[in-house]
């Protein structure tokens, strides 16, 4: 029967994890090899690999110098300023020797923290191998991220040294981020004792604090050629501090570890997303969240793979770039986001059948639920396979997906499938802590412990680790996704969005995403999100902010309110008259940060007159702008 082989395959993981994971590791180098696959002596803390010693960057880089030197590692592509380069390995490891030079010399070490504030340039990527090649621990965050929360970061993260640029670039317009950098050095309670710049040469008037500020390229040119010995960790040992996006307060920093986040990735290239050493992957993310980290930087280095690194948008100079690359770079596994496509779901669909696509076999989507409208019209328009996948940062590699290296099984559009390896995934009751039937709604919980690979702790506060993520059941511990879900009679998983983005509607639990599908339904709709807003009688309405594929003829009053009819009327028809939205407003965009992801609650807080909260990441001012005239003229 389809989907036998990777039924036994998981049950294997979650049975026998010390023979499943002892054969995983043999995908990576270690220097010592380990003495136990697992501690679990200490619940919900889990230790991977306990006594091996290796190190991310020589299993990135080095490793693969014998056999493909000559190979390219790293080809670099920026629609912003027209520069492309590549990075053979040998190439790219001069390049991270270098980098850890200058760092070893700032005084960087073992167990120091290194901030990398930076866009997607190449140095960049050199910096996160040349802190792990140190046994440093980096912490990427998101450049252009404001002033504030960055010095949130850094006094919680203690860094010795800051790695910045001049600016960054995004829609042929600069972002300058040295000022950002001095206002959050000023804010910061523990600010680093360097500051180290890569001038690309974009913002002329940048001014430099004598003393703090140092040049990369004078600094690397002094360098020359060097090797800087590897450091080697204990698999146990962090590698790497992750923000949470839309933290509150005190910022949360997911620590992942050495070895084990090494063996995860590794292995998720052979069994999930099928690359081999050699072929391209072009991954669309930043390297400021946890996909960059994971599928632009480390897995696809590891596994021996040429990876595309690109700083620009989808839209620009048209809608075919990223499709364009595919041609030229013939990339075989692409991974983006919904949110994405949804973009260019919005253009003309010739973009999608201009460029010779024959070595792409799969395009894998992730970071917010896919509807089934958005992976249908991809699909088709591609002649690719699409790919569901669901994940957090604190993961760091997918939970639910098709594990295609394991065997091939039909998808569902809508559905990231099924139950990785190594996670004991149940959906919890929130009331009874009961696991739920098939057809039923429950929070998605993981029975520890985490396989390798997650997070191992909240950087700095245990307590709080097991407080945030080990609380959903009184009775025992189990990690909560914080996500609901649903599994169908066929055993195929479906997300229904966060257990706070649930409406209550007379007593009625809606996940947004179920109505977010249905109106996603519509032909003329190319991107939708929804909210509950507060009502005295029902408890909680949904209201849709609604993005149209063609939106001429809408500024006639009578004409928007027959569409926002038909609109209701789909969600009617698929869901029924208890999920029908109290209004559909229609504008040109959606807010949203500027990895993509929809802010609902910043759209939630105006629906319901209330302050928006902050609002550093988001990517266009105007998207809020067109909310607030939206609900001033449904106020009016």
């Amino acid at each position: 029967m389809t989907g036998e082989i990777q039924k036994r395959f998981h049950a294997r993981s979650i049975e026998d994890p010390d023979g499943f994971w002892r054969e995983q590791a043999e995908l990576i180098h270690w220097d010592k090899p380990f003495e136990q696959v697992l501690d679990y002596s200490r619940p919900p803390f889990a230790r991977w690999f306990v006594g091996g010693k290796t190190n991310l960057c020589y299993n990135a880089v080095d490793r693969h110098l014998a056999d493909r030197a000559d190979q390219n590692a790293v080809v670099y592509i920026s629609t912003e300023t027209g520069l492309e380069k590549n990075y053979t390995f040998r190439e790219l490891h001069a390049e991270v020797n270098r980098f850890a030079d200058v760092l070893k010399k700032l005084g960087v070490g073992k167990g120091d923290r290194v901030i990398i504030y930076m866009p997607m340039i190449p140095e960049a990527l050199f910096a996160m191998l040349a802190c792990t090649r140190l046994g440093a621990i980096h912490s990427v965050v998101f450049g252009g991220f404001a002033s504030h929360s960055l010095s949130t970061r850094i006094d919680d993260a203690r860094p010795l040294v800051m790695v910045t640029a001049d600016a960054g670039m995004r829609g042929g317009k600069s972002v300058c981020y040295k000022p950002l950098v001095d206002e959050a050095c000023r804010l910061a309670k523990h600010p680093p004792q360097n500051v180290l710049i890569v001038d690309r040469g974009i913002d002329r008037e940048m001014v430099r604090i004598p003393g703090r500020d140092k040049d990369y390229t004078e600094l690397r040119d002094a360098v020359g050629e060097v090797t800087v010995p590897v450091v080697w960790l204990e698999s146990t040992d962090p590698s790497y501090i992750l923000y949470t996006s839309g933290t509150t307060g005190k910022p949360k920093g997911v620590q992942r570890d050495t070895g084990g986040h090494a063996v995860a990735l590794a292995a998720s290239m052979r069994h999930i997303f099928c690359g081999k050493p050699g072929e391209a992957m072009f991954t669309t993310s930043d390297i400021g969240w946890v996909v960059g980290h994971s599928y632009i930087v480390y897995a696809p280095l590891i596994q021996g793979m040429t990876t595309i690194m690109y700083e620009g948008l989808p839209t620009r100079p048209d809608a075919g770039i990223w499709w364009k690359i595919v041609a030229q770079h013939r990339v075989s596994v692409m991974f983006s986001s919904p949110t994405a496509i949804r973009v260019l779901k919005k253009q003309d669909p010739k973009y999608l059948a201009q460029h010779d696509l024959k070595s792409l076999r799969y395009l894998f989507l992730a970071g917010e639920p896919l509807d089934e409208p958005t992976a249908r019209w991809i699909s088709d328009g591609l002649g690719v396979p699409v790919v569901d996948n669901y994940w957090q940062t604190e993961t760091g590699w997918p939970i639910l997906s098709a594990m295609l290296g394991v065997e091939e099984t039909p998808r569902k559009y809508g559905s990231p499938s099924f139950p990785v390896y190594g996670y004991n995934v149940q959906l919890l009751d929130e009331s009874t802590g009961q696991k739920v039937a098939a057809d039923q709604k429950g929070v998605l919980g993981i029975v520890p412990p985490l396989p390798p690979g997650c997070l191992t702790t909240v950087w700095g506060d245990d307590a709080r680790f097991v407080s945030t993520y080990f609380s959903l059941l009184k009775d025992r511990k189990v990690y909560s996704s914080f996500d609901w879900g649903i599994r169908d009679q066929d055993g195929y998983y479906f997300i229904l969005g966060r257990t706070d983005d649930v409406i209550n509607v007379a007593g009625h639990r809606l996940g947004t995403r179920e109505i977010e599908e249905a109106i996603s339904g519509h032909h003329n709709i190319a991107e939708v999100a929804v909210v509950g807003v507060e009502d005295k009688l029902k408890g909680q309405v949904p209201i849709a902010f609604a993005v149209p594929k063609n939106a001429s003829g809408l500024v006639d009053s009578a004409a928007y309110r027959a569409f926002e009819k038909e609109v209701m009327d789909t969600v009617d028809k698929s869901l029924g008259g208890i999920a029908r939205p109290a209004r559909v407003h229609f504008v040109t965009l959606l807010p949203k940060t500027r990895s993509g992801k929809l802010l609902r609650r910043s759209i939630q807080a105006l629906a319901e007159g209330r302050d928006p909260g902050d609002l550093t990441t988001l990517d266009d001012a105007t998207a809020l702008e067109q909310i607030r005239a939206a609900l001033q003229r449904s106020a009016d």
